[in-house]
């Protein structure tokens, strides 16, 4: 994951600057530009961390494993390849809005075709892991939640995951693992079962000092999320519009 500067609050321009380099706004930008740079590698890198939830939302819709696999294959294909992203709205798109408007309409207009054209060995398969889509699909419970929600759960899910792998590696390389892995349950609210007492006696360190990791782990937590979160949108504002609308898409049952 390419590390962007903390998005910042001082003034339009800084924001401007920041989101001008981030990947979903390069991307669209490039493409309805006519740009000869490349921008395959940020949208593959894109498409890489995001392919779950569009194939939890596939298999929601009722696909078999078999067809959701080759069908999400099949639709991110079509992405790098037919040049289809010239189709989004530079001033509004969200990539993930943008990500679940276009495989509705691949499903309905153009799978079939897509299909045809990959048995006929005309499509270039992506590096995706695919294959360990339905592996985690098992897991999910078995609920009455439309494609639509569990694809926003997902998303969500796999910003936070996508947070919580940055910030183990970045304490890793520190050389701060141990602590991590003691503290990191703090971030979901586990400061109730676990008192700070019992954390910092095992790795022999303050009560006063565990609450000061604590509390950087949580603020560069929040960080690393909105770094995260400003690769798939095209403004600031849009990123405390998604922090919003992804903690009620978790809250909600």
């Amino acid at each position: 994951m390419t590390d962007q500067t903390p998005i910042k609050t001082d003034g339009s321009n800084r924001a401007n600057r920041v989101f001008a380099t981030t990947q979903w706004s390069l991307v669209v930008a490039a493409a309805q530009n006519d740009s000869r740079h490349s921008t395959k590698e940020a949208l593959e890198e894109l498409c890489e961390n995001y392919w779950y939830p569009l194939y939890a939302y596939v298999r929601r819709r009722g696909f078999s494993p078999d067809e959701s696999s080759d069908l999400t294959q099949s639709f991110f294909t079509h992405l790098l390849e037919k040049n289809s992203i010239e189709h989004a709205d530079r001033e509004r798109g969200r990539f993930r809005t943008f990500l679940l408007t276009s495989l509705k309409n691949f499903i309905s207009n153009q799978w079939r075709s897509e299909k045809t054209q990959k048995r006929g060995g005309h499509l270039k398969k992506l590096s995706l892991e695919i294959t360990r889509g339905e592996d985690k699909y098992s897991l999910e419970p078995i609920d009455t939640t439309t494609p639509e929600t569990l694809f926003a759960r997902r998303w969500a899910m796999t910003l936070l995951g996508t947070t919580i792998e940055r910030l183990e590696e970045e304490y890793k390389s520190s050389g701060k693992l141990s602590l991590f892995e003691k503290i990191k349950p703090y971030l979901v609210g586990a400061n109730d079962k676990v008192p700070y007492r019992e954390v910092s006696e095992s790795l022999d360190m303050t009560e006063n000092a565990i609450k000061v990791a604590v509390h950087r782990l949580r603020k560069r937590c929040g960080l690393i999320l909105r770094e995260e979160i400003s690769q798939t949108v095209m403004s600031e504002s849009e990123v405390d519009e998604e922090l919003r609308e992804m903690f009620a898409t978790l809250g909600s049952k």
